[in-house]
């Protein structure tokens, strides 16, 4: 199967990879001219043949590309944001993987009430690698584009500005009705899905989730890693909804 890179523009027929991206292919991938791959620029993806590895200190490891032909690509009509409360970088990361290879479209980081202090203060500092994360997890999955990162966000201040459609807060609490539930009358194409700390959230977040239209859902008896509630509940929310 081809490597997928993600350019700026298509420029006629003609693109080019920078950065990065382009060391890598270039320095660990070893590309060659006349070797193929596809390119995306986040609307539409190409074959494209390599022509040229510029050198050069202004274009150090640009890998210039013709155009071949169009490939089809779509993004699921499913968009899904996901509000996730920031916990230990090396399980922060993954999660931004698994996310990213489940087809979230918008990733909001969030300074819950629970998260440790020292996360949240460092977080600033993560983003720009937690957008090459995104960016090179998209690539491996073949996406037509990489999640938006946005800022990072208090939960409450989150909750109030999450957009419309079907939005659910992953519950601890005892009452909370099974997600699979919670999505059974959903037609919405567009998920809010809020992931607490460990520690879960505390009362005062639930109130406030619940006043801006977020509904509590659980994923079993058994209290899971902040990971592990990531990917579990984006398989049940792509099972539920995406086909609809």
């Amino acid at each position: 199967m081809r490597r997928r890179f993600f350019v700026d523009k298509f420029e006629g027929e003609r693109a080019e990879l920078r950065g990065e991206a382009a060391e890598h292919l270039g320095r660990v991938l070893r590309a060659e001219p006349g070797q193929l791959y596809e390119l995306s620029d986040g609307e539409t993806v190409w074959l494209a043949r390599v022509e040229k590895i510029a050198a050069g200190r202004t274009r150090r490891g640009a890998i210039e590309f013709s155009l071949i032909e169009p490939i089809a690509a779509a993004e699921s009509q499913l968009k899904i944001a996901l509000l996730l409360s920031v916990v230990k970088f090396d399980r922060m990361e993954w999660c931004l993987e698994k996310a990213t290879e489940m087809g979230v479209s918008e990733i909001i980081p969030l300074a819950a009430t629970r998260s440790e202090k020292l996360l949240i203060m460092a977080a600033k500092k993560r983003a720009e690698r937690w957008r090459k994360i995104l960016l090179e997890s998209a690539q491996q999955s073949r996406r037509l584009r990489p999640p938006e990162l946005l800022p990072i966000s208090t939960s409450e201040d989150a909750f109030r500005d999450a957009s419309g459609g079907t939005k659910i807060l992953l519950s601890e609490r005892p009452d909370s009705r099974p997600l699979r539930e919670v999505l059974s009358g959903a037609h919405a194409q567009e998920i809010c899905l809020a992931i607490g700390p460990e520690g879960g959230w505390t009362d005062a977040e639930v109130a406030a989730a619940l006043k801006n239209g977020f509904r509590e859902a659980s994923l079993g008896r058994e209290i899971l890693r902040t990971e592990t509630a990531v990917i579990a509940a984006l398989a049940v929310v792509r099972y539920a909804l995406e086909e609809r």
